[in-house]
């Protein structure tokens, strides 16, 4: 019985995890396999694991006639800037509350925790007021500040756990040795915090990355628009190109899926740190 135990536990584990990411990444494989299939074959074959035929003119066709190349240079630029931007505003709030006493402090960390309990329908009108007095609607800078704004908060909360694991002894002793509180900060305590910095990065970059609502209202210019309001193009009064919007969506998917790749190290590191040690 024991050894049945010992052997029937792992297999239960391996199975749930298996159809967990069946589960998961099913969803991502039937968007590949409507991207690869040709438009005749979409509605002709009917429900297939494998389209009987593959094609890449999807591809080729969302990248040379429509103007996707900018909507993705606009989904760049926006998604960079708002996760430097977040994660150093985050960063030193975090800092700051994890490491000084000050009045007001808990009615400040309540705060912003209260802006996260508020959906972003409730906030689109006073935000596309107060863009609009500083002249920075229908613009990809003011989407930039938007959505650096929204996530400032995470980013805060996130941060100050990985200050909190940090002994303040290190900082003290950097002092000592002739560094200034804000020396002692970025070269003590930002390189140890890199896996929460990366982690910062990895989600506010994701967030802003596929953010449909905001993008879709406070941007009207086709120029300046992103990629997730852009797929809705695809979408006519009687007819849904599926080929070129899974396409675009295949497109849209991979900057993410490269850039995970190469941080997911600092980002499982970063997260257990934090859960654990905050």
């Amino acid at each position: 019985m024991n050894t049945w135990r010992r052997f029937a536990a792992p297999c239960g584990r391996w199975l749930g995890l298996s159809l967990y990411l069946v589960f998961a990444l099913f969803p991502l494989y039937w968007l590949l396999k409507i991207a690869l299939t040709p438009t005749k074959l979409l509605y002709s074959e009917g429900v297939r694991l494998w389209p009987s035929h593959l094609t890449f003119s999807h591809f080729y066709q969302v990248w040379t006639t429509t103007q996707f190349p900018d909507y993705f240079w606009n989904s760049a630029k926006v998604s960079v800037g708002a996760a430097l931007l977040a994660t150093l505003a985050g960063s030193l709030a975090g800092y700051a509350l994890s490491r000084w006493m000050f009045r007001g402090k808990a009615a400040v960390s309540f705060l912003l925790l209260v802006t996260q309990m508020f959906t972003v329908m409730l906030m689109i009108v006073p935000l596309n007021h107060i863009l609009s007095g500083v002249g920075l609607n229908d613009s990809l800078f003011g989407l930039v500040v938007v959505y650096a704004a929204l996530n400032v908060p995470f980013a805060t909360f996130l941060m100050q756990s990985f200050v909190d694991a940090i002994p303040k002894d290190l900082e003290e002793a950097a002092m000592i040795d002739g560094c200034t509180r804000f020396q002692a900060m970025y070269k003590v305590v930002f390189p140890l915090t890199l896996p929460g910095l990366a982690a910062t990065v990895g989600f506010t970059f994701t967030a802003a990355w596929s953010e449909l609502f905001l993008a879709l209202v406070l941007i009207n210019r086709e120029a300046d628009k992103t990629i997730p309001p852009a797929l809705l193009s695809f979408i006519t009064k009687f007819s849904v190109d599926w080929g070129q919007m899974a396409a675009a969506s295949v497109l849209l998917l991979i900057p993410v899926c490269i850039f995970f790749s190469f941080v997911q190290r600092y980002l499982v590191a970063g997260l257990t740190s934090g859960a654990v040690k905050g």
